[in-house]
């Protein structure tokens, strides 16, 4: 069985025809998936979700892209995330590629959210883009290794996922891996302890090959795995079977919510 990590099924994409994707998840033994919250607007969608489907999970969180959004506190955080279902808090993080000028209020979002997963003892989900290097300071200065987490939808260098490692984070990889230009991310993938790595879809975006450009769902996680078994030389067993331990060891409040 696999496990998609991270994506969006309340998005209107995917929750149009949400019986659809969700029996495309059975026929590719997908087994379970974490519906990620962007915003506090949609959290109870996700919550919904999580409530209705027993192999679905949510998280609470506030995506950096998310500027103008109503700044939750850390008791905001913590009371959203005092649900069952409730797996993680994010995704939160930086992002530096398409928004410009003054973004402290992105690193103090970033800030509580770290907060909040400390004082519930439930990890984080990461978003990093273009901004790894205050990403990896936030982290530290903030103890976020006290929680641990996930580097998500990952794209950065080696050294940016060992310095992650180091500190008890896992690494994700989406359907970018299987992208034919994606040398570097591929190398990362080949290297990072297998006990170290989640796989994800972030669907509805980022298909994997075959399916680039399509709409994504959470049933062509397949397609990750089978890429890393395949740049790894290993049976797609093993990472069907390391990924989903590691979600289950990650998400540690998952087991006894599923």
């Amino acid at each position: 069985m696999f496990v998609d990590s991270h994506c969006h099924l309340n998005f209107p994409e995917l929750s149009a025809d949400l019986p659809h994707y969700l029996n495309a998840m059975v026929e590719n033994q997908v087994s379970h998936a974490l519906v990620v919250s962007v915003n506090q607007r949609e959290m109870p969608q996700v919550l919904a979700l999580a409530e209705q489907y027993p192999h679905l999970f949510a998280s609470v969180g506030v995506h950096p892209d998310h500027q103008g959004e109503p700044e939750l506190s850390v008791a905001d955080l913590c009371r959203l995330a005092d649900h069952p279902k409730v797996v993680a808090i994010g995704e939160t993080g930086l992002d530096y590629y398409r928004l410009e000028g003054d973004l402290e209020w992105q690193r103090e979002r970033f800030r509580t959210h770290i907060r909040a997963a400390r004082e519930t003892g439930k990890p984080l989900i990461i978003h990093t883009r273009s901004a790894a290097e205050d990403t990896l300071r936030l982290m530290r200065e903030e103890r976020a290794s006290e929680v641990g987490g996930v580097l998500h939808c990952f794209t950065e260098s080696q050294s940016v996922a060992d310095q992650a490692m180091e500190m008890g984070f896992y690494i994700s990889f989406s359907g970018i891996v299987t992208f034919k230009k994606a040398v570097e991310l591929k190398a990362v993938a080949q290297s990072i302890p297998l006990e170290r790595m989640l796989i994800e879809t972030d669907a509805p975006y980022l298909a994997p090959v075959p399916f680039r450009g399509k709409l994504n769902h959470p049933a062509l996680v397949r397609h990750v795995a089978e890429e890393i078994a395949v740049l790894r030389n290993v049976p797609l067993t093993t990472i069907a079977s390391v990924t989903t331990d590691n979600f289950f060891r990650l998400f540690h409040h998952a087991r006894a919510a599923a």
